[in-house]
């Protein structure tokens, strides 16, 4: 909370190239199924929650911006590609997973369930595992290094000298 008892949220890019912090009360938190949301997550649907009558700043540049349709632009991150924005007329809406507490913000509505994929609600009933239970990937993790920024606000943000190799040619 702030200081005037407001809802304070922060969160931003995989690479911490973009960071925002929201001051005010969310809107109504959503999953999309339609196929425009699956395309520019990458993903089976995308959850997003609505910034309209709270106040968004864009701590560490902002998005680049893609027009998805007429009335529809796509803010996400130029150097990882993160997915971060919906905006349409009717206001802005930010993807739940680039909060720093994504856990907070429960969906409580589902929209454009004509795009919505068959095995979607089967997911819930699949054997799940956490990755130290992954007997393939035990070797793998053990000298993983994640790049990734943390899930907090930081100084600065400069690219793991390794990591930007990857990116210098974009």
């Amino acid at each position: 909370m702030s200081l005037d008892n407001k809802p304070v949220y922060s969160g931003g890019c995989q690479c911490g190239a973009v960071r925002f912090h929201i001051e005010g009360a969310l809107g109504e938190a959503s999953v999309c199924h339609c196929r425009m949301c699956q395309k520019a997550s990458g993903n089976i649907m995308l959850p997003l929650v609505s910034v309209r009558g709270a106040k968004l700043t864009w701590t560490r540049a902002e998005p680049k911006r893609f027009q998805s349709s007429s009335h529809v632009r796509r803010g996400f991150c130029a150097h990882c590609g993160t997915p971060l924005t919906y905006e349409a007329p009717d206001g802005l809406a930010i993807a739940i997973a680039a909060f720093d507490h994504p856990e907070e913000i429960a969906p409580v509505v589902q929209w454009g369930m004509e795009g919505k994929l068959p095995y979607t609600d089967g997911i819930a009933a699949l054997p799940g595992y956490t990755s130290e239970e992954d007997a393939d990937a035990v070797e793998f993790l053990r000298d993983l290094v994640s790049y990734q920024h943390p899930d907090h606000d930081t100084d600065e943000w400069p690219l793991p000298e390794n990591a930007r190799k990857d990116t210098e040619n974009d």
